[in-house]
C-alpha cells in the first residue's frame, strides 16, 4: 500500500487545488456514504474547506471520481519517478505503474467498486472511456512510448483493456497480498508483450515489401 497525500491547501486555493485536496478524503468516505454530498462534506470539514466551495469544485459524483483518479495519477508518478522507470524494461514499467495505482487505491477498494458501478451506467460510458484512455496514455508515455501512428492507438486500447480487467479482479480479490490480482496482471502483460513483439516483427517483414498501390500508381503515372 502506498500512502500518498496531496500537498496542503494554500491560503487562497483555486478550485483545481480544492479538488485535488478533497479527492482522497471523499474516496475514504465514499466506501460508506457513496460518491455524494455526504462524503464531500465530511472531506471538506476535515480540511476546513467551506462546504459551498467544495460543492462548487466537486458538484457531482463523476467530478469527484475524476478528481480521485487524478490523485492516483499523481501518486503513481510520485511513487515511480522517471529515474526509477529508466532502469526498467518496458514490461516492468507498465507492470510497476499498474501495481502502484492499485496500491494507492487499496485502502479504498469499496469506494473504487462503487465508482466503477457509477462509471458503468450507460449515461457515463463515454466519460468512463475517456478517463480510462487518459490513464492508459499516461502509463505508456511514462513508459517511454513515442509512437504517433496507428500503433499509438492500439497500444493504449490494449493497455486500457488490461487495466480495466485487472481492476475488476482487484476489487473482489481477497487473496493474501492480492496475489490473484498480481498473477492475473502478469499473465495479461505477458500477452501484451507477445502482441507488441509480433507487431514489431510484422512491421520489420513488410517494411521493404513492394506496395501494390504504389505499383498501380506508377503504371498510371509513369516516372520520366
Amino acid at each position: 500500500m502506498i500512502d500518498f497525500a496531496p500537498a496542503p491547501l494554500p491560503a487562497d486555493p483555486t478550485l483545481e487545488e480544492v479538488r485535488a485536496a478533497l479527492a482522497p478524503g471523499i474516496a475514504a468516505n465514499a466506501a460508506f456514504d457513496g460518491w455524494g454530498a455526504a462524503a464531500r462534506e465530511m472531506a471538506a470539514d476535515g480540511l476546513g474547506v467551506d462546504r459551498d466551495v467544495a460543492r462548487l469544485a466537486l458538484p457531482d459524483a463523476l467530478v469527484m471520481i475524476e478528481a480521485w483518479f487524478g490523485h492516483i495519477d499523481v501518486g503513481m508518478a510520485a511513487a515511480l519517478p522517471a529515474e526509477a522507470l529508466a532502469g526498467m524494461k518496458i514490461r516492468e514499467r507498465i507492470t510497476a505503474q499498474i501495481e502502484a495505482r492499485l496500491a494507492i487505491a487499496a485502502p479504498d477498494r469499496e469506494a473504487l467498486r462503487r465508482a466503477l458501478a457509477i462509471l458503468a451506467l450507460p449515461t457515463n460510458v463515454a466519460r468512463a472511456t475517456r478517463l480510462g484512455w487518459r490513464t492508459a496514455d499516461l502509463m505508456w508515455r511514462r513508459a517511454g512510448d513515442t509512437a504517433t501512428d496507428l500503433n499509438h492507438y492500439t497500444k493504449r486500447a490494449t493497455l486500457l483493456a488490461i487495466y480495466a480487467a485487472t481492476v475488476a479482479v482487484f476489487v473482489g480479490d481477497d487473496s493474501e497480498g492480492q496475489a490473484d490480482t498480481r498473477g492475473f496482471l502478469a499473465r495479461r502483460i505477458d500477452g501484451l508483450m507477445r502482441f507488441e513483439k509480433a507487431k514489431a516483427s510484422f512491421r520489420a517483414r513488410t517494411e521493404h515489401q513492394p506496395s501494390l498501390s504504389r505499383f498501380v500508381g506508377r503504371l498510371r503515372y509513369p516516372v520520366g
